[in-house]
């Protein structure tokens, strides 16, 4: 998962902590600084890398660590930075290290203490795209998180996409405070995932007994058009409609899905599922637009409830895909025009949006195997 980190900025204190505060509230917590540690604490609950031996995540080579890497010439012997990165690492601390790339003296000490530290820091002046693949491509089979210093998000895009996998985060180096809004957007763009949905045929609509169902009201508010993909099957999942929409019923709730019963599969960040049932407070869950775009959600309560049920069938080149949903007026389905369908109103031949894959499930995980699911 690609992240970003904060350098706070070397100014008095309100400001600085204007900016440590607005990377807070954009979702960034790990703050990089030398010289305000205790102040920093106390601003939230965050990850501080520094200097000193009792940060979260040790600093090397700033501000008169090691040999001062920021400032090496070429010939320098770089022996003490090494030295002092195992030194660290031997007595159970993480590190970071922080590095200039100003020659092939440095692109080198970047190599040697990738080999040992937790995270490189990479800094550039002037970012050349070449030392940046090079250092990808070494070090691609370490245990090392490779952080590239930006000052802004076209930056950021170049440092995180380099040699297609780029670095594993940013570290942003901002001048004004847009500039983390705009790369935390940047962030949650690069890790959005996109299904692929298709429009399947409606071959069944049937309402059936009652059930436990199941309501997922998650801390983010839905648009029209934005749901989860639940199902019955984990081959294909249906884009169940949030209640956004007003009815004459019941006011809107644009921050849950009435997704189905119990044992219904729901998909989750990083292309898993979960059964509704195993849901709780404080899981991430993914809303899904018309598109197939995707986004995270925390889940703030999951509300069960015995209701009515109904089953929905639908077809796809041959392909079956059954899902169960409360039977009322306010549940919906999204159309291959993509707007919300009400359950009640669907039939036979009605076209709605179902992610399919071609995986089996493992506890959650898509895996390559022969299934049956009727």
């Amino acid at each position: 998962m690609k992240f970003a980190w904060l350098m706070a900025p070397d100014t008095y204190w309100d400001e600085k902590k204007a900016f440590i505060t607005a990377a807070l509230e954009s979702g960034i917590d790990h703050i990089v600084d030398t010289s305000d540690a205790e102040r920093i604490k106390k601003l939230g609950s965050l990850t501080l890398i520094s200097p000193e031996e009792e940060a979260d995540i040790v600093l090397i080579g700033k501000d008169g660590e090691g040999d001062g890497t920021l400032e090496l010439p070429e010939t320098l012997d770089y022996s003490r930075d090494l030295e002092m990165a195992a030194e660290l690492k031997s007595g159970g601390k993480e590190v970071a290290a922080y590095v200039e790339i100003r020659s092939k003296a440095h692109e080198e000490l970047a190599r040697k203490l990738g080999r040992i530290v937790d995270y490189l820091i990479l800094v550039g002046e002037d970012w050349k795209i070449i030392p940046l693949e090079n250092i990808i491509a070494d070090l691609q089979e370490e245990d090392v998180k490779l952080v590239a210093a930006v000052a802004d998000a076209d930056e950021a895009r170049v440092a995180l996409e380099t040699l297609e996998h780029g670095t594993d985060g940013v570290l942003i180096e901002p001048v004004d405070i847009s500039q983390i809004k705009a790369i935390a957007e940047l962030l949650e763009e690069i890790e959005s995932e996109t299904y692929e949905l298709k429009s399947a045929t409606v071959t069944r609509v049937e309402p059936l007994g009652s059930g436990d169902r199941v309501c997922v009201d998650t801390c983010s508010m839905m648009d029209v058009g934005e749901g989860m993909l639940v199902g019955s099957y984990s081959q294909g999942l249906f884009l169940v409609h949030s209640e956004s929409l007003e009815s004459e019923y019941v006011a809107s709730r644009p921050f849950r899905v009435n997704a189905g019963p119990v044992q219904a599969y729901v998909m989750i960040p990083g292309g898993r599922t979960k059964y509704l049932s195993e849901l709780e407070t404080g899981d991430e869950v993914l809303i899904v637009d018309r598109n197939g775009r995707s986004r995270t959600a925390v889940v703030g309560r999951v509300k069960i409830e015995k209701r009515p049920l109904m089953l929905v069938e639908a077809e796809y080149e041959g392909v079956k895909v059954r899902t169960l949903l409360q039977n009322a007026e306010t549940i919906r389905l999204v159309n291959d025009r993509g707007e919300p369908v009400s359950v009640s109103e669907l039939s036979e031949g009605d076209k709605v949006l179902v992610y399919f894959e071609d995986s089996a499930r493992h506890f959650g995980m898509a895996i390559t195997e022969t299934i049956i699911e009727k």
